[in-house]
């Protein structure tokens, strides 16, 4: 994982980021995602959707750098060159873990990969039962039992948490269509309306090229 440090003096977002940064302005909205296409080919592969999903999630993430935004350990204002998913998974006893998987280009290697940490690590019990996280993790969650039009998190950090936050709801069966309710988390001081509807439409194209991930 490369990290890549801002200049933020010579950097064109300089007055945007300032200003939303000292106002603390985050913002997050919901969009219905069709994935009837997804839902089929998977079925027919006898595949589970949801590691399907982090990977078509993560990999359009790595396609725009406003997603990849974040601070180093130094504190410096930079992007990541990759980022893994870090992802929530429920356990048997109706708590969950967030757990995490490296992300590779080939849907084939991740897929087999995340449901092994799947299968590894669910019914632990623990928030956090996989251990060494990386620092270029962001968060993915699922709460499909509702069927929810807006999601939003409210996270007390003055304003200091610059990664998106994604969170699945429960499938929207409609007029032979299957919808993928996803709510997205950003700060402003980063990502614009405009950066979220590119990101969307990458993503509804992505998901509609399925079987052609397959590797």
């Amino acid at each position: 994982m490369t990290f890549t440090p801002i200049n933020i003096e010579t950097w064109q977002r300089k007055e945007y980021y300032l200003h939303y940064r000292n106002h603390r302005c985050t913002y997050s909205l919901t969009a219905n995602i069709d994935i009837t296409k997804l839902k089929q080919e998977l079925k027919k592969r006898n595949q589970k959707i949801y590691p399907a999903l982090i990977y078509m999630i993560t990999t359009i993430v790595n396609q725009q750098k406003e997603f990849r935004m974040s601070k180093n350990d130094s504190q410096e204002l930079g992007y990541w060159d990759t980022m893994i998913p870090s992802y929530t998974i429920l356990n048997q006893n109706q708590t969950f873990s967030s757990i995490w998987t490296e992300y590779t280009t080939s849907f084939s290697e991740f897929y087999t990969a995340c449901t092994q940490d799947i299968a590894t690590y669910a019914n632990l019990n623990t928030f956090s039962p996989k251990p060494h996280e990386p620092l270029n993790t962001f968060n993915i969650s699922s709460v499909p039992w509702i069927d929810f039009t807006s999601f939003h998190l409210n996270i007390y950090d003055e304003g200091e948490y610059l990664l998106p936050i994604f969170t699945i709801g429960k499938f929207i069966y409609a007029d032979d269509k299957v919808f993928m309710p996803l709510a997205i988390q950003v700060n402003h001081a980063v990502c614009d309306g405009f950066h979220v509807g590119q990101w969307l439409t990458k993503l509804q194209q992505f998901a509609d090229k399925y079987p052609d991930w397959i590797d």
